[in-house]
């Protein structure tokens, strides 16, 4: 759209400007004006404003003028239109957009809600679309929501709205997580989500160690202190560098894949009988390896035994090359 209106503009202006070289051409040659005189004349035809002429014209001049006059009511019409019809087209296309993405965010359950798509944000959303969890971006400033509009939902406004919260599905929401880079903000955003929500799982980003214990008094499940976390990660390389690059690599190899999955130990009991880490035989079945076990109490297990006994709501880790998280997504219809 873009396009085409440029390229009619171009030509709205290319005949404007003909126009008005012709007519300063036409009164110097018919009616013997100076080039003041003709600039002048021209003007005051084209747009029609009702001054009378600076002498009085000829038979031929004044056919000049009608031709003149006539020429440039249809010319500039043909201007206003394309201008009008750009930005009705383009109110009309931003409607569109927004009433596609509120009919996708209210299809949306169980999904997450970023608050802030400053670096953070952008990358838990990063993550997110790697793992191929929906999720939904609320984002006051309208120059980064027009950049990642296309890849990303956004809900413009100010998170610490409640309004904009029960826009972005807060409701039916999963998780939330607040991302923004104060904390006194992120505390506001928990408090009014936890009210929303009773049963939202809330992360919460924190910059101040004192923070820490508000955020989870107010209603955050997890507090994370990403300075802290990236001091951690940077004294990690120096005492043990190859551990860490490793690590770095289980999560995200290559372009949206995954070497890490958790797997509910449901998705595994609908298909097959499976009472113990032995009888998934998930080595075999899909060349992945089981690293952990986590009961239905919250209590971790790494590296279980073979004989450990599963149960209904207990979870497994899994951990596999892309292409063998991929065979196991697919044998166990998981995610689906």
């Amino acid at each position: 759209m873009e396009r085409i209106f440029k390229s009619r503009l171009a030509i709205a202006l290319s005949l404007m400007f003909s126009i008005f070289v012709i007519g300063v051409f036409g009164y110097r040659l018919l009616a013997n004006y100076s080039w003041i005189e003709a600039v002048y004349m021209t003007i005051i035809t084209v747009t029609t404003v009702g001054f009378s002429e600076v002498r009085p014209l000829d038979a031929n001049a004044k056919v000049f003028t009608v031709f003149l006059i006539v020429t440039s009511v249809f010319i500039f019409g043909f201007a206003i239109s394309v201008v009008s019809e750009y930005i009705l087209s383009r109110n009309s296309l931003q409607l569109l957009k927004k009433k596609r993405v509120k009919n996708k965010i209210d299809s949306l359950e169980n999904h997450v809600i970023v608050c802030g798509y400053g670096r953070n944000g952008q990358q838990a959303a990063e993550r997110l679309q790697a793992y191929k969890k929906p999720f939904v971006v609320i984002e006051k400033e309208k120059s980064i929501i027009e950049a990642n509009e296309d890849a990303v939902l956004f809900v413009e406004g100010d998170v610490n709205d409640d309004e904009i919260l029960l826009a972005a599905g807060i409701q039916k929401a999963q998780y939330l997580v607040a991302a923004l880079p104060d904390d006194a903000l992120n505390l506001f955003v928990v408090l009014s989500a936890r009210q929303l929500n009773k049963k939202l799982f809330i992360i919460s980003r924190a910059s101040l160690v004192s923070s820490v214990k508000k955020l989870q008094f107010a209603g955050a499940d997890k507090v994370i202190m990403p300075d802290k976390i990236g001091g951690d990660h940077m004294a990690s390389l120096v005492v043990m560098p190859d551990l860490i690059t490793f690590m770095d690599k289980l999560s995200i190899e290559g372009e949206n894949t995954t070497n890490l999955e958790e797997v509910e130990i449901t998705d595994f009991t609908d298909q097959i009988d499976c009472q113990s880490i032995r009888d998934l035989d998930l080595r075999r079945k899909t060349g992945c390896t089981i690293i952990g076990y986590i009961d239905p109490v919250g209590n971790y297990i790494i590296n279980p035994e073979a004989d450990q006994q599963l149960e209904p709501k207990g979870k497994v880790i899994v951990l596999g090359r892309p292409e063998q998280i991929q065979k196991l997504n697919q044998m166990f219809q998981i995610g689906e």
